[in-house]
Order: C-alpha cells, then structure tokens, then sequence
C-alpha cells in the first residue's frame, strides 16, 4: 500500500460543522414570526383574524378619532411594535425572514442579540411612524416585519462594506484582524459598494408611490416603513459601537 492510500491516524473524535450557521437569537425571532402566522391562519376563524389586526395591526387613523372616543388609542401604545410580528401571507413572511437572516446575521455577530432585537424593534417604530405620518386619514392599517428589518438593513451598511483592518500583535508580529470599522454617513457613500445598494434600495422604495402611474395597478407595500425603518437602523447603530 502506497504512502498516499493509508488511512490517516486517529486523532480522536471528529468536532462537527453545525448544521444551521444562523446565530440562535435569529433563528428565534424567525422562529416566533412563523410561529405567529401559523398559529393566526391555522387557530383563528375569520373574526379572530380580524380582531388579531384590530389589536395588534397598526391603524394611523385611531390617532384622528381618538378626540372623539380616547380608549379607541390605546392600541396606539403597543401596536407600533406589534404590527411587525404579523404578516398576510406565507410570501409576505418569507420574503421578511429572508432579508432578515442576510442582515441581521451582522448586526448580531457585531453587537449581540439584545442590540439586534432593540434595532429591529425601534425600527418597526420609526417605519409606523413615517407611515402615521403619510397615510393618517386614509384608515389603512400596516403589518409586517419589512419596517424592522429595514433598520436592520440600514446598520449593516454602515459597515459590512467597509475594509477589514489588520494590525500586528505588539510582542509576537502576528496579524490580528480587527474587524470593520463603522462608517461616517460620508464614507458610506465615498465606498463604490455602500453607496450603490444604499443608492439602489432607496430608489426602489421611492419609486413604490410612482409604481401606479406606470403600470396602471397599485402595490400594497408599505415603502413609509421601509424608509423610515432603514433610516433609524442606519442613524441609531452608532450608539451601539463599543468605545475602546
């Protein structure tokens, strides 16, 4: 038998590569969205349906009535964050946990879980906030995870595209990596990558109120949230950064 056909020498038990790379605290939060839906579209009959979005869908024109009936606001208190948990359908779902998987997965290995959950949840806030604001008389109600994820979105760009710094162990010379630096709202648009999804995701969500004037049929996505969302991700992150 030849050097290159014999069997290696045990070195003792092989340690396995995990199946799932996600981070737990991500695999939770998608984990409790599936849950949710599952459970409204399985459980409840059409009037628990409907009573779940009365009290947990976020409904901008409960502000315009509340000088007429004020108990009519107090879903206001809670519904802010809670309309992120809900979603209409499987594809509506799908699509959240897809881009929450790609974007949160940073955030979490750069700050944590809590931070990444704070993010997701001040998010969701600042999009039904900037949708509030759009759409107050118009009695529509918004759901979903986008507005969160969206701020999740906007914190990854402040540094998944900057350069990898290096430095040198001062006693061996060994390269150390020190990560990604988390860049200035300058540096964001200086880097070619940053700049261009920064610059592609706003204009498609911009264009979303202009999709009916081409194509003739309206889109029931909730673009307010989007950019609302991404704008607070992309301007809070910064009080999570570490000070050395």
């Amino acid at each position: 038998m030849s050097e290159q056909d014999r069997e290696p020498a045990s070195q003792g038990p092989q340690q396995r590569e995990p199946v799932f790379l996600l981070p737990a605290s991500i695999t939770a939060l998608a984990g409790v969205l599936a849950a949710i839906h599952l459970a409204s579209t399985l459980i409840l009959n059409p009037q628990g349906q409907v009573d779940l979005l009365l009290w947990f869908a976020f409904q901008p024109y409960r502000i315009v009535v509340a000088g007429v009936d004020p108990s009519i606001a107090i879903p206001l208190i809670w519904t802010p964050f809670t309309h992120a948990f809900l979603h209409a359908g499987w594809d509506h779902l799908l699509i959240n946990v897809a881009w929450l998987v790609i974007f949160a997965t940073p955030v979490v290995r750069r700050y944590g879980a809590w931070p990444m959950l704070v993010l997701f949840l001040v998010s969701a806030f600042f999009g039904a906030a900037l949708f509030a604001a759009t759409t107050l008389h118009s009695q529509v109600y918004l759901i979903g995870a986008s507005g969160g994820v969206a701020g999740l979105t906007g914190a990854a760009i402040r540094f998944m595209f900057q350069p990898v710094l290096m430095a040198r162990h001062p006693e061996t010379g060994e390269p150390i990596v020190l990560g990604r630096r988390l860049a200035s709202l300058r540096e964001v648009f200086v880097n070619p990558r940053s700049r261009l999804f920064t610059l592609i995701w706003l204009a498609l969500n911009a264009a979303v109120p202009l999709a009916p004037l081409l194509t003739g049929s309206s889109l029931s996505i909730a673009w307010q949230a989007h950019l609302g969302g991404f704008a607070a991700g992309f301007f809070l992150v910064a009080l999570f950064e570490r000070k050395t």
